[in-house]
């Protein structure tokens, strides 16, 4: 006999675990009162294993019953009374908390021993991980039917509770607020926030289609009681948000969120941007100024891609070591695979390397990678400006300095375009194009046509520090290093809570220490200097560990200890 599973409250998360169940054999009674979620879940899972009623008389055959319900004790606790009064006398409730104690929920039920707590980052069937919470009062036999229903949920049981879960959670809704906020203020489209950030930090989920999982409704409410809890302003709930539930758009589980979801569950892909429609300018040639990581990773693309490229360096020895860097880079290609020797020779071919800004006279394009200087950029553009034929484009790679000021550092600001690259550049796909008020429109179209040729995803953003993914990660990053600070939970565990809850692939700390103290103090540097409200300012801890060369992996140590460069 398939095990028999009532599920109460039929939003994402109910209607998610019910899904699951149903894949994997279980009888399932789903319970919802409002009508309308009773014919979309219909529409979604309907089948021979599935009945959906409107009471819960209707679950008294079941073996285990799932609260599902929005995080509130009063509603909460009333339908945990009232399935221990209708149910049989030996089911088993599991309470989908996130956050309110499961003891009090289970005394408040009037059947401590049979109600066991499951919390969810991320709801099913888009998470796998949750925490089995039992109590003192739990029977081993509750605690055995709970992971039995658990495990035919898809889910692995994890030992992510408690501090460490309720700070990444903390960590990643402040994130979404951020980021919610960006798309109030028309930075950028929903689409394209939740593209950069997804692709710019390796997330299963951008932030905007993972608060449409978890629901528009309940993540609110979990933000206004942190933001009561902490008086943090990074919790005072997006006004974005607070419209979107008013208007009854919560996400999946509605249909409509910050994406749209079609009968099955998936996201309608929105109407094609026509804005990139126009004719772009040929692009027979390009250029690279800066011999660093990112010039020669830029260069190699390009050559890769087909265009013939010459590398500016500062001194001939910078140059030649480039093109070495280059050559290595492509020889791995041919060691693994990825590419024939004669391709590798055919793609060298189309490189050249030198030191002065003359060679660029004939390139249709020309992209700048040097430091994140204001004073040697502006130097650099007006060499490369000088030299260039009429019509040719420069790109700028900063990543937290004014595209607009690199512009009218020229004589051709609508020729002059953002495009930033994400380190490593052959492997990471996405590209930030940043047009300012100045930039012509067929600049734009063709910045988009590059990227595409590049086999890259653009996303298009103002001019305003930090872009999409800076502004967003770094407050994110700082904000875990003040969770050490306002909580007893470690570097470790905090990682491997947003790891294991999030589908992140490194936790914040292992992140900073990737990407290097150092860098992450100076991008933080420049937001607060940046924002009208001083914020976000870098951590204390943060500023002492690279004041005593603790920067990361670079050095063998920084917030954990790691082997240096690996």
């Amino acid at each position: 006999m398939p095990l028999v599973i009532g599920v109460v409250g039929l939003g994402g998360l109910g209607e998610g675990l019910t899904k699951v169940l149903l894949a994997n054999g279980a009888e399932v009674i789903g319970v919802d009162s409002d009508l309308d979620v009773l014919a979309r879940v219909h529409r979604r899972l309907s089948g021979p294993q599935l009945t959906l009623a409107t009471e819960m008389i209707d679950l008294k055959r079941a073996d285990l019953v799932i609260e599902a319900l929005p995080e509130d004790f009063h509603t909460k606790e009333t339908v945990l009374q009232r399935l221990a009064e209708q149910c049989a006398p030996g089911t088993v409730f599991l309470t989908t908390t996130p956050t309110l104690s499961v003891a009090k929920l289970a005394i408040a039920s009037g059947a401590p021993d049979r109600v066991v707590g499951l919390r969810y980052s991320i709801p099913p069937p888009y998470g796998h991980h949750a925490s089995l919470i039992g109590t003192s009062m739990a029977s081993p036999e509750a605690l055995h039917l709970a992971r039995k229903a658990v495990r035919l949920a898809g889910t692995e049981i994890v030992g992510v509770g408690g501090r460490a879960a309720e700070a990444a959670t903390a960590l990643l809704y402040a994130c979404m607020n951020r980021t919610m906020n960006l798309a109030d203020a028309g930075y950028a489209t929903v689409e394209d926030l939740d593209t950069a950030l997804k692709l710019g930090c390796g997330l299963k989920f951008g932030p905007l289609h993972l608060l449409d999982l978890i629901g528009l409704d309940t993540v609110r409410s979990d933000l206004r009681r942190l933001h009561e809890i902490t008086g943090s302003d990074s919790y005072i709930p997006s006004p974005l948000l607070d419209r979107m539930v008013r208007e009854g758009l919560l996400g999946r589980k509605t249909g409509r969120g910050f994406h749209r979801y079609d009968d099955r569950g998936e996201i309608i892909p929105p109407p094609r941007n026509r804005i990139t429609d126009g004719h772009p300018r040929e692009l027979r040639s390009a250029g690279v100024v800066g011999a660093g990581l990112m010039g020669r990773g830029i260069a190699e693309i390009l050559i890769v891609a087909g265009i013939p490229t010459t590398l500016v360096a500062r001194t001939e020895e910078k140059a030649e070591a480039a093109y070495d860097r280059i050559c290595s880079s492509l020889t791995r290609l041919v060691q693994k695979g990825r590419m024939s020797e004669q391709d590798r020779q055919d793609v060298l071919a189309r490189l050249t390397v030198g030191t002065s800004y003359e060679s660029l006279r004939d390139a249709d394009i020309v992209i700048e990678a040097v430091a994140e200087d204001m004073a040697v950029k502006r130097a650099v553009l007006q060499g490369i400006d000088a030299v260039l034929k009429p019509g040719a484009i420069i790109a700028t790679t900063t990543s937290s300095l004014s595209v607009t000021d690199c512009a009218t550092a020229t004589s051709r600001p609508a020729d002059v375009i953002g495009l930033h690259f994400f380190n490593p550049a052959p492997v990471m796909k996405l590209v930030e194009i940043v047009r300012t008020e100045h930039t012509a429109d067929d600049v734009h179209i063709t910045a988009h046509a590059l990227v595409k040729w590049l086999r890259k995803t653009a996303v298009d953003c103002a001019d305003r520090v930090g872009f999409i993914v800076n502004y967003v990660l770094f407050p994110y990053l700082n904000d875990a290093i003040g969770m050490l600070d306002r909580t007893d939970v470690t570097v470790e565990e905090i990682d491997t809570a947003i790891v294991t809850a999030f589908h992140h692939p490194m936790g914040p700390f292992t992140l900073l220490d990737t990407i290097g103290l150092d860098v992450s103090l100076a991008i933080l540097e420049t937001l607060c200097a940046a924002s009208r409200t001083g914020e976000p300012a870098p951590a204390e801890e943060l500023r002492r560990l690279v004041a005593a060369g603790h920067l990361g992996r670079k050095t063998g140590s920084g917030f954990r200890l790691v082997n240096k460069g690996q």
